[in-house]
């Protein structure tokens, strides 16, 4: 059982702190803009594909689940969403998070992504479904081929390396459709660098508030 701490971030949208590994689930300079510039910004809203099928690693808050269900819905683009969570909150928690207030009262949609049963796929609406996973993404086996967008969303590498070891990436290449995209936060050289090794063709993106950079791999057309 895991202890958070509920905080504020600079844009009014909420994070959680944990202090057993000391991190953030989000940015402290604002949780909703960091989300918006890492994966919808530099991630879905750049995909070449008319349905999007996503993976998001670490499901946390719902928020980036929330931001890609309201972006399909404005698109409307069928969206459908995989993402995988070992520790999920309870629903005491994922309540006190304001993501809905801050965007525009968007309680149900909020309410349907966390109240969706695990382990089976829910259409929370007529352009989003949700499959939550609940396991251990380090033992996990990925499909092949089957996501268009992956989120890598664990938390940062010098506090949870096991998820970001080159075996776990080698299957994240390999379950994207030729030119998916990773997204992901972290800048770091060896993360870079274990990227190209396993197949992507990187790019170095500036970050969100309070970060310089970030990553985006491609997986190169067949």
């Amino acid at each position: 059982m895991r202890s958070y701490i509920l905080q504020t971030t600079e844009d009014g949208s909420h994070t959680l702190y944990l202090p057993e590994l000391n991190e953030h689930y989000h940015s402290t300079h604002g949780a909703i803009q960091e989300s918006n510039h890492v994966f919808l910004k530099a991630g879905l809203h750049i995909l070449p594909f008319e349905e999007w099928h996503v993976f998001e690693v670490g499901f946390g808050t719902g928020l980036n689940a929330m931001l890609t269900a309201l972006a399909a819905s404005k698109a409307a683009r069928r969206c459908f969403y995989t993402t995988i969570e070992l520790f999920p909150l309870t629903a005491a928690e994922a309540n006190q998070l304001n993501y809905a207030d801050c965007l525009m009262d968007t309680s149900s949609l909020f309410n349907q992504i966390h109240s969706a049963a695990w382990d089976k796929a829910v259409d929370i609406t007529p352009y989003f479904q949700l499959h939550k996973i609940h396991a251990d993404f380090t033992r996990f086996t990925m499909p092949t081929e089957a996501f268009s967008l992956i989120y890598f969303d664990a938390f940062a590498p010098d506090k949870q390396m096991e998820m970001w070891d080159k075996s776990l990436f080698i299957g994240l290449f390999k379950s994207l459709k030729p030119s998916g995209i990773l997204v992901t936060y972290s800048a770091k050289g060896s993360i870079r660098r274990m990227m190209q090794d396993v197949g992507f063709l990187v790019e170095r993106l500036p970050g969100p508030p309070g970060k310089h950079e970030m990553l985006r791999g491609r997986k190169p057309s067949a």
